[in-house]
């Protein structure tokens, strides 16, 4: 199953390459995220990410909802494993 989980943008990373990168907060757990998708996102944004891109930007009430509801139903817990 593809699925998408909003996080909360809580870092962006310079990069000399010009690859806009990021880190989310999924409640808890750190990712480093592409931004190129959402190169208007600022420190703070709610976004939804899929497969480590950010692929849009998403309201806060809604992002805390969604990601409740798929922490519920443990859909979260292969999506947000710890990088190992």
């Amino acid at each position: 199953m593809c699925l998408g989980v909003p996080g909360e943008l809580i870092e962006i990373q310079p990069d000399p390459l010009g690859m806009h990168m990021g880190k989310v907060d999924f409640g808890g757990i750190r990712k480093e995220v592409c931004l190129a998708y959402v190169p208007e996102a600022e420190v703070g944004d709610y976004v939804l990410v899929h497969v480590g891109f950010a692929l849009s930007r998403v309201d806060e009430d809604e992002a805390k909802r969604v990601f409740a509801w798929l922490k519920e139903e443990g859909a979260l817990d292969e999506e947000l494993a710890p990088d190992s």
